[in-house]
């Protein structure tokens, strides 16, 4: 068994000396929060609903409102803040509640959502643990598995009867489940047998995404075998994904629908009727809607309130259940039980108090994540975030100290054998990520062959799609400055594109930035809103995809030109973890898209981004720019990709606009004649605005801004997207020079976000 150092077997002296760390590192970690951490929205269009004891707003908001309802909120308008609670945020309108107003109408301003008030409650949860000798035992197993371990290996004949040996035998067993290697099967199996036991069984992940695919394996099993029992199994919580809808019988909405369906149905009817009240405030406000809408919020309250009664005894009655971390620290349902087994899955995600929280609630604990993948994430620099927030429960508890070696913990159960990804794409994380631990299923190639053979790039798996001298389109968003990047963000678009026509529907666009990732969102609920009600196709960061695979996935590193550096999220010292999550999210077709001379200019060798870039290329795996008219094969109605020395096409559309054309020319560049007529020649009621650095005299533009973005581009009645165009203004491009036409107002209005205000407004 490999040793400790002094310093380790020292720390472990006392648990409740773990306790009071990690509660001070929650307690650091809030303090930042409250001073640099909100998440900000920007809304517009406020209006007053309400004045009495408190103040209700009505907003739109141009992009979704991740916020849970209930939450406490900030308002900033300049320099005026003031605090509140979201009430709702469905759809294009959120609705708060203020201490104080800001006046009948509000233009623009910002919500802010302080994320901290689950950290207080789990510094709750430790309180109680201190206090009780039992659980305390429990987090010093967690945290010193330095026991002989008791489980009869001989008796071992699959990885379901070692889990479930080892957990039977040790009060806690890691589990470390790479990509692919069977971990939801390998868990599920495992709960299912505690359950034809009669034993009690908790769940717990950090997302509910992970969550909902553990109890869809067991719910199925136990069906399988003939054994389920409705209410046995329990999927607790109001954010069950649809993976569940198909299976009858284990959510809280499913259950309450059989027990009680009118006071289901009454609830559905009033958020029904909420929406469409918001729908109506947002076309006309009128104070008879707003009174009503704040007559239904109190209706919804009372019937929420009765739903939780019926879900506390569903809780009770069941064997197995499932929900996240976040809500089994601030559900006392939850926490004030015992459990015979509690297992913690992505466990490498979760806060090591989170974890050491979970561990309490159960005689048994069985931990399971992937420590090559993804860590939980913190904001605060503080040493002590640093130690217990930022690094997973596998490092801190020392089981991955010999992995380096080869050697494994005694409590530490490896699966390693992958089935998830052709072995084309496994080939560089078997090796550089995994050290050769693990291996491809005998059976993997034979079925991905199917995914690999289709478009786009056909019988290739594993792909480079090199957007080398395309241009400098990589931007900081206006205010959250996270970067994004339209050509990649389009030739992304047009990868979807093309898998989708070839049959494709488990497509994933992933990427290290929120901007952008946001971004490639508006672009498909604007063109693939029908498509996507058939199709599963998902735009997200690296970070909400762990737990997930898809078909297809396109992995947009969105870094070029005329960035200085690399971001931190490709090049810090979480980036192997980050990489190796939007790889192995892929079955059969893996599409990198990135610049290789930006990364070759950018990156260090050593780096794992660099190590996947010189694989791919080693392999003959990339495709440039000069073969963008090999690949594309299905021009989208709304996207279409020509020549941009061909100027008919932007020229007509020129002589159609109606309202304004927006012209952006970097780099000092001037226009040829011909560019110059075009736009003189425009309707007299289309207003010409030029954000440009030249000094261009041939023209007498409505409005001129002087700092322009680092890429050319026309906008055309706010509508319609020319990027790349006027050649003159692209700069370090190589031929083949290639130029987009798109139509998408919800792209022009982001677009529009990130100029200066007085070009917003004009």
């Amino acid at each position: 068994m490999p040793s400790f150092s002094k310093e380790r077997r020292w720390s472990m002296n006392t648990t409740i000396h773990y306790i009071k760390e990690w509660q001070q590192a929650l307690i650091n970690e809030i303090m930042h929060l409250k001073k640099y951490g909100s998440s900000k929205y920007l809304i517009r269009n406020g209006r007053l609903l309400s004045g009495n004891n408190s103040f209700i707003y009505y907003f739109d908001s141009p992009l979704p409102i991740k916020v849970p309802v209930g939450s406490v909120i900030r308002i900033e308008w300049g320099n005026i803040k003031e605090k509140g609670r979201l009430l709702s945020s469905e759809g294009k309108g959120v609705m708060v509640e203020l201490e104080k107003p800001f006046g009948d109408l509000l233009k623009e301003a910002y919500l802010l959502h302080d994320p901290w008030e689950l950290l207080d409650q789990l510094i709750e949860r430790l309180d109680d643990i201190k206090k009780d000798k039992k659980k305390r035992l429990r987090i010093k197993r967690l945290m010193d598995p330095s026991m002989p371990s008791s489980h009869p290996a001989e008796k071992i004949k699959s990885n379901v009867q070692e889990l479930y040996l080892r957990s039977k035998y040790n009060p806690v067993t890691y589990v470390w489940g790479p990509p692919g290697t069977g971990k939801t099967y390998t868990l599920a199996r495992t709960a299912a047998n505690y359950y034809f036991q009669k034993k009690k069984v908790l769940i717990l992940s950090h997302s509910n995404q992970a969550v909902d695919v553990i109890l869809a394996e067991i719910s199925q099993f136990i069906k399988k075998k003939g054994r389920f029992q409705e209410g046995d199994v329990l999927r607790y919580g109001q954010n069950a994904g649809l993976l569940l809808k198909d299976h009858e019988g284990i959510t809280t909405s499913q259950l309450l629908k059989n027990q009680d369906s009118g006071l289901l149905e009454k609830k559905e009817k009033l958020i029904d009727e909420r929406q469409n009240l918001k729908q109506d405030l947002w076309r006309s406000f009128s104070h008879r809607d707003s009174n009503k809408l704040i007559e239904l919020e109190t209706k919804i309250a009372r019937v929420m309130e009765r739903i939780r009664q019926k879900e506390i005894h569903l809780i009770k009655e069941a064997y197995i259940i499932g929900t996240t971390l976040a809500k089994a620290a601030s559900d006392l349902s939850i926490y004030e039980r015992e459990f015979d087994i509690v297992i913690v899955d992505e466990a490498s995600m979760a806060y090591v108090p989170q974890v050491g929280f979970a561990a309490a609630l159960g005689k048994r604990v069985v931990i399971c994540g992937d420590f090559k993948q993804l860590p939980p994430i913190a904001q605060s620099r503080d040493s002590l975030v640093s130690k217990w927030l930022k690094e997973d429960i596998f490092h801190r508890a020392g089981v991955v100290d010999s992995v380096q070696t080869r050697q494994l913990h005694p409590h530490l159960f490896l699966l390693k054998e992958q089935r998830r990804m052709h072995p084309e794409i496994s080939a560089f994380t078997n090796r550089f990520v995994y050290n050769s631990l693990v291996g491809d299923h005998a059976e993997v190639l034979k079925n991905r062959l199917e995914i690999a053979e289709k478009a786009p790039f056909p019988g290739r798996a594993s792909i480079l799609l090199d957007t080398s001298f395309s241009g400098p389109y990589c931007i900081n968003e206006r205010t959250s400055k996270s970067r994004m990047n339209l050509w990649h963000l389009l030739l992304s678009f047009q990868l979807i594109h093309e898998a989708y026509k070839e049959g494709a529907n488990s497509i994933g666009y992933v990427t290290p930035y929120r901007a952008q990732a946001n971004m490639m969102e508006l672009l498909l609920d604007d063109l693939y809103e029908k498509e996507r009600i058939n199709a599963d196709i998902i735009s997200a960061t690296v970070h909400r995809f762990q737990g997930s695979e898809r078909d297809v996935m396109i992995f947009d590193t969105t870094d070029s030109d005329p960035q200085e550096r690399a971001g931190m999220l490709l090049t810090g010292n979480e980036s192997e973890r980050l990489i190796n999550v939007a790889i192995t999210r892929t079955k059969g077709k893996f599409v990198h898209v990135s610049s290789q001379n930006f990364i070759r200019k950018r990156v260090f060798q050593g780096k794992t981004l660099r190590q996947l870039l010189d694989h791919q290329v080693k392999a003959g795996q990339t495709v440039t720019t000069r073969e963008i008219g090999v690949w594309i094969k299905n021009q989208h109605p709304r996207l279409q990709w020509m020549h941009a020395l061909k100027l008919d096409r932007i020229f007509q559309d020129i002589s159609q606009a109606t309202s304004s054309i927006i012209l952006c020319l970097p780099n000092g560049a001037a226009l040829s004649q011909k560019w110059v007529e075009a736009l003189e020649n425009r309707k007299k009621k289309a207003k010409l605005i030029i954000i440009s650095d030249s000094t261009e005299e041939r023209l007498e533009p409505d409005f001129k801004e002087e700092e322009p973005f680092s890429f050319p581009f026309v906008m055309i009645d706010g509508q319609i997207l020319w990027l790349g165009m006027p050649l003159e203004g692209l700069k370090d491009a190589r031929p083949p020079f290639v130029t987009a036409r798109l139509e998408s107002e919800k792209i022009c209005s982001h677009l529009l976000d990130q100029m200066k205000e007085r070009v917003r407004g004009f």
